[in-house]
């Protein structure tokens, strides 16, 4: 099939992780509720979007991400620890949105958005790990494309919103119900992303 930009997709899939021969379920997007993007966007990992852009509509796919096609090698310099007070609202230290496991949205001086998985919280610092929950992985894509069209002007417009911030997730994942916490589920209600593909 003809790869061009702006076509809407939807697919169902389950995300493994591989090690040798052993396969570990990470997430699934389920055809009731489907991982949605549009070509073009740079919203899926390339790789992804690659192999589902030769699929046509009704096709089954099962193909599987190199660390290098995915989130790249986890890097120790990304796991920083950062002083305490950079968490506080209103003076207090905000116990209800940073613990450990949580994966909360992080901003830097030049603005840009991400996200980091707290791991440790001590008397002044907190140990924040901002690799990819998924970085340093293999990944296997088990699915079946539920939908491929041209996308609609106002899904155009939609995505443009999205990713200019008009939507306070950013993982790129499509899902409404993110909450920040776009590493449970993938989608991707979580996005471990698989839905942050």
């Amino acid at each position: 099939m003809e790869n061009k930009h702006n076509m809407f997709v939807a697919v169902s899939y389950t995300l493994y992780t591989v090690d040798g021969e052993k396969k570990e379920k990470i997430e699934e997007a389920p055809a009731s509720k489907p991982f949605e993007f549009i070509t073009g966007f740079g919203v899926t990992l390339d790789e992804f979007e690659k192999q589902i852009a030769q699929l046509d509509k009704g096709a089954d796919f099962e193909f599987q991400l190199s660390k290098e096609q995915a989130y790249g090698d986890f890097e120790q310099e990304r796991v920083l620890d950062l002083d305490r007070s950079i968490f506080q609202i209103n003076g207090h230290f905000d116990h209800e949105n940073i613990f450990e496991g949580a994966v909360v949205p992080l901003q830097n001086e030049d603005g840009n958005r991400f996200y980091g998985r707290v791991l440790e919280i001590g008397a002044d610092k907190v140990k924040m790990d901002l690799n990819h929950p998924l970085a340093g992985k293999t990944l296997c894509f088990s699915g079946k494309v539920i939908d491929k069209r041209e996308a609609t002007n106002q899904e155009i417009q939609n995505l443009v919103n999205f990713l200019s911030g008009e939507h306070s997730c950013g993982c790129g994942c499509g899902c409404d119900d993110c909450g920040g916490d776009c590493d449970d589920h993938h989608h991707d209600g979580g996005c471990g992303c698989g839905h942050c593909h």
